[in-house]
């Protein structure tokens, strides 16, 4: 049975209720779509926490290694890494108590939905946040 997203007016409850945005995967490079979307979240008020064991800082804020470097508490963990890497970062969102995770446009994992469904994360996959939080919240968060 395939993974259903939440309906547009359950995300946009979401966006609108979240403050604090994890993004798994976030590359240092401007010219790379993880960057440019974290950036304009970053631009319309969302608190962006980058988690790249491999720089130090991005887009100004401080880098952790992984989710559970992350010593504060997470709305959304927006996943830029490959389909396959998926369930192993769905587990970690479990465990540090994070509210819903964000598989972005193309990243698609049944059993990582699954498994942050059944432990109480609303999940959101194979959609991109910035395109669905320009439609839903165009004039910023209510």
């Amino acid at each position: 049975m395939a993974y259903e997203n939440p309906s547009q007016e359950q995300i946009k409850q979401l966006l609108n209720q979240s403050q604090t945005v994890a993004v798994v995967g976030l590359s240092d490079d401007p010219t790379r779509v993880s960057h440019m979307v974290a950036e304009a979240m970053q631009r319309k008020g969302y608190r962006i926490i980058p988690v790249n064991p491999k720089a130090e800082h991005i887009l100004g804020e401080k880098c952790y290694a992984s989710l559970k470097d992350v010593p504060e508490p997470i709305d959304i963990v927006n996943v830029f890494r490959r389909s396959e890497f998926c369930l192993d970062i769905a587990r970690e969102a479990v465990e540090v108590g994070a509210k819903s995770i964000w598989m972005q446009q193309g990243v698609i994992n049944e059993e990582a939905a699954q498994h942050a469904a059944e432990h109480g994360l609303t999940v959101v996959m194979d959609l991109c946040i910035k395109v669905l939080d320009s439609i839903l919240l165009p004039h910023g968060k209510q």
